[in-house]
C-alpha cells in the first residue's frame, strides 16, 4: 500500500505543473500528502478494525478537510447523504490499493474492490477502474508475469495496454476519469524496471500527476516492493495518525516492519 502513498505524495506538485519527463528529483522539498493518501489510509483503516468504510471517510474529510478533494466527493463527504453520486471518476482507483494487499484470493479482491467503490463511485466505469486496479495488485504480489497481467486486464475490463509511454506522453492532458487514468497508470507500471522508474513514468506522462503515480505506485509496490529510503521519505511527510495506520496495516498484510 504505501508505493500508493509515495506515488502522490511524489506527484503532489505536478498535478497543475506537469513535467513530460522522467528527469526530476523524486521527493521535491515542496511534495505532500493529498486526499489519494488519506482515503487509501482511511480504507486501510477500515479493512484493519471492521470499521464502516464510508463513515471512515467522511470522519477523515472533516480531519483533512483541505486534502484536494474532487467537487462530489467533497458535496457527498461534506452532507449527511450516505447514497453513492454515480462517479466515474478516477477516485474510484487511487484509493483501492490496500485491497488488492489485504485479500487471498482473486473472488475475494474482486469483491471488496466493488462494494469498498460503489459507496460512491457506483457508475459502471468507476466500479471497473477500482477493481481493475486491485486486480493487478493481486496479481502482481502473487508474482504474475507482466505479461499476463496486461492480457488478463486487457481482456476482462477491455482497457487498451498496447500503447507506450512514449506514445501517450505527447497528447496526454488531465483527465479525472477512471477510463483515461487507470489504463494510462497500468502501462506505465507495465513499461517499468523497478519500482522508482515506474513512478518516474507515471509522473511524466503528466494529467493527474499525483493520483496516475498514486494507482501506479500501488501496483509496482505489489511486483517490485518500495525500496526502503524511498518509504521512509514518504512515512516522513504522513502526519503521526496516517502513518501509524500505514504503518500498522503494512506490518500486518505485507510482513514489513518500520
Amino acid at each position: 500500500m504505501i508505493g500508493a502513498l509515495v506515488g502522490d505524495i511524489i506527484g503532489s506538485v505536478y498535478e497543475w505543473d506537469n513535467i513530460k519527463t522522467t528527469e526530476f528529483d523524486l521527493f521535491s522539498p515542496r511534495c505532500f500528502f493529498t486526499d489519494d493518501t488519506v482515503l487509501t489510509v482511511a480504507l486501510a483503516e477500515s479493512i484493519l478494525t471492521g470499521r464502516d468504510y464510508g463513515q471512515l471517510m467522511k470522519h477523515y474529510y472533516h480531519r483533512y478537510p483541505r486534502a484536494g478533494y474532487g467537487g462530489s466527493f467533497h458535496r457527498w463527504a461534506g452532507s449527511n447523504r450516505s447514497k453513492p453520486y454515480n462517479s466515474w471518476g478516477n477516485g474510484a482507483a487511487m484509493r483501492i490499493s490496500p485491497v488488492g494487499f489485504a485479500y487471498d484470493s482473486l473472488d475475494d479482491v474482486l469483491k471488496k474492490a466493488v462494494s469498498f467503490t460503489e459507496i460512491t463511485h457506483n457508475h459502471p466505469e468507476g466500479i471497473k477502474g477500482g477493481a481493475a486496479t486491485a486486480c493487478a495488485i493481486y496479481m502482481a504480489r502473487n508474482g504474475a508475469e507482466k505479461a499476463d497481467i496486461r492480457n488478463h486486464i486487457s481482456q476482462t475490463y477491455g482497457y487498451d495496454l498496447s500503447r507506450t509511454c512514449d506514445e501517450i506522453r505527447p497528447v496526454y492532458k488531465f483527465n479525472e476519469s477512471c477510463q483515461q487514468t487507470v489504463p494510462e497508470a497500468i502501462i506505465a507500471f507495465l513499461e517499468s524496471d523497478s519500482f522508482e522508474h515506474a513512478i518516474r513514468l507515471a509522473i511524466s506522462l503528466g494529467g493527474d500527476s499525483d493520483t496516475l503515480a498514486c494507482i501506479t505506485g500501488g501496483i509496482a509496490d505489489a511486483y517490485y516492493g518500495v525500496p526502503e529510503d524511498i518509504s521512509l521519505k514518504a512515512l516522513a511527510i504522513l502526519d503521526d495518525d496516517l502513518r501509524s495506520v500505514t504503518v500498522e496495516f503494512s506490518n500486518r498484510f505485507l510482513k514489513r516492519k518500520f
